[in-house]
């Protein structure tokens, strides 16, 4: 029986394809598995692959023609077979003529883009407005720069200190070299991001966005200003550094976390006021490239939101590495000294003043709405945020918002997902956000992850809970990597058994923390952890380890 075929979708984000080459023509036999055609879809390309066995009676999209994906680019069949009912006809594309529901994003973060993306793979026709550049804080001056920035600073630290393991050398830093190739990792996945915009046939305007009324934004642009509508706004317009009031700290030594992405040199010494998770991270960059670093934080310890044991030993890291903490202390105020600044700080009722040749303000982040003119729009803000419910619905049917700036915890893909869930809910799905299966991430050294209930929390929350307990010292890939610092610790319930948070603090971290994401998320409990295998060695046996600890039958432990 004859059969059409159809453009395949090569890739996710795959929506159309220019057919480039036939390699048989019509007459011909073919077989299955026979390469048909290639085609090529934005900066992509690949071959279509024939799943039937037969003649090619018709084809129907030659060379040179772009085709959507779904859509038909041949027939095949038995030699004199009638095929010419199958072929569509024009009038029988009506979806040609249906109107797509239009989404205008308001910002091209990571919650941003993704919305974008995910709501045109939908069949929304997308507008992307962004003020400033695509990726927004994240891309741009946050968790990519840091990283890029970190994995020098720590290949510097690995190599000054590898004569245990054989490794002899006396390493310089290139700190011109370093800030270059942090622009050029983000500059690379800026080109990706807009590629995959293009591809999925997005729309980009460069300018800021106010709203009208709940269906219209004015954006202002190079050009001046344009009126825009739309049947749905996705507001992503993320957050900006919180302002402190310091005397001092607008002094011209003072410098925010976007700055310290940007010297021109390496600082001899730095004060990095906010022990938080930027704080510690940007303090570990540039305690490990050589400067002398002093951290304050007013708190009794760092990093406060993860778990103390955790906190312990990022400190005893940066210790080591020569920077000086100082939690329990209050900044009082900052002073101009040409060259240097002198920050004096407070505790228990005593002062002291120290100097430091740059000041680096890591005090926590606010919703970015100014301008918005969320009122126009009828959108509730509430404590400086715009409020949002588990659909990333607003209380304007017409708004969806998304990311840093409906507050709570701000991190870029707890706003990649959040922009998932809008661009579903818009487009006729039911979907929702799950903030339990969020992972907090610490790029410290040893990094540290941690995900669901912390032993601090669910005490406080008064669970029944029971704990696993693992020390990388007893595990060899991690001994390989660090010597074996950190550890993993699994909350599971005390009498279902069932996983409700995890904690790890060691080499990869950061990847591993997604099995107790997984786990949170699939309900699975300790023995399903601890009957799953674990490849050896690896880091990750550490978890069986945790969990079989936590059962009271750890092997290693």
């Amino acid at each position: 029986m004859a059969k059409l075929i159809v453009l395949p979708k090569l890739s996710i984000v795959m929506k159309e394809g220019t057919i480039i080459k036939w390699y048989f023509k019509e007459g011909d036999h073919v077989n299955v598995g026979d390469i048909l055609y290639d085609v090529e879809s934005g900066k992509t390309g690949g071959s279509a692959e024939c799943d039937t066995e037969g003649t090619i009676l018709k084809i129907i999209a030659g060379a040179g023609k772009k085709v959507k994906c779904g859509d038909a680019v041949a027939v095949i069949g038995a030699v004199g077979e009638d095929f010419e009912s199958l072929i569509p006809k024009e009038e029988e594309k009506a979806e040609e003529n249906v109107k797509k529901t239009s989404v205008a994003v308001i910002g091209g973060g990571p919650g941003g883009y993704v919305a974008a993306i995910r709501a045109a793979q939908l069949g929304a026709d997308v507008t992307l407005i962004e003020k400033r550049h695509i990726g927004g804080t994240c891309l741009n001056e946050g968790c990519i720069p840091t990283k890029a920035l970190l994995h020098s600073a720590e290949i510097f630290n690995t190599a000054k200190n590898s004569e245990s393991i054989g490794v002899i050398s006396n390493p310089k830093i290139d700190f011109t070299k370093v800030i270059e190739n942090k622009n050029n990792v983000v500059k690379r996945l800026v080109n990706g991001i807009n590629i995959l915009l293009k591809s999925n046939g997005v729309k980009v305007i460069y300018g800021e966005a106010s709203f009208i009324d709940k269906n219209t934004a004015s954006i202002k642009t190079d050009s001046g200003n344009q009126e825009f509508r739309a049947d749905k706004f996705i507001i992503s317009t993320g957050s900006v550094p919180t302002n402190v009031p310091i005397k001092g700290i607008d002094s011209k030594q003072c410098i925010d976390s976007t700055g310290a992405l940007s010297l021109d040199k390496l600082p001899k010494s730095m004060a990095v006021i906010g022990g938080g998770v930027i704080g510690v991270e940007m303090a570990t960059v540039y305690s490990f490239l050589g400067t002398k670093v002093t951290v304050v934080e007013m708190l009794p310890r760092l990093v406060i939101n993860m778990d103390k044991n955790m906190a312990d030993i990022a400190e005893k890291s940066l210790i080591k590495s020569g920077a000086d903490i100082k939690t329990s202390t209050k900044v009082i105020s900052i002073e101009d000294r040409g060259d240097m600044a002198a920050v004096t700080v407070e505790k228990d009722g005593k002062t002291d003043t120290f100097e430091a040749e740059k000041v680096l303000v890591c005090i926590g982040r606010k919703p970015l709405i100014d301008g918005l003119n969320l009122e126009a729009a009828g959108v509730n803000v509430e404590n400086g945020a715009i409020k949002a419910n588990d659909r990333m619905e607003t209380n304007i049917s017409s708004i969806y918002a998304i990311g840093d700036c409906i507050g709570g915890t701000m991190l870029a893909h707890i706003a990649s997902m959040q922009g998932e869930t809008a661009a579903e809910n818009i487009m006729g799905m039911d979907s929702r956000y799950d903030e339990k299966t969020n992972p907090t991430c610490v790029y410290t050294s040893p990094e540290m992850a941690s995900v669901g209930y912390s032993e601090e929390s669910a005490k406080k929350a008064g669970i029944s809970y029971t704990v696993g307990y693992f020390d990388l010292a007893g595990n060899g890939k991690a001994i390989i990597l660090n010597g074996g610092e950190g550890f993993v610790k699994i909350i599971a319930h005390s009498r279902s058994k069932k996983i409700l948070g995890m904690q790890i603090i060691g080499p990869r971290a950061t990847d591993l923390i997604t099995e107790g994401a997984l786990a949170i998320k699939m309900g699975a409990g300790l023995e399903d952890i601890a009957n799953t295998i674990h490849s050896h060695p690896t880091v990750s046996e550490a978890t069986r380890e945790a969990a079989l600890s936590a059962l009271g039958r750890a092997i290693h432990g």
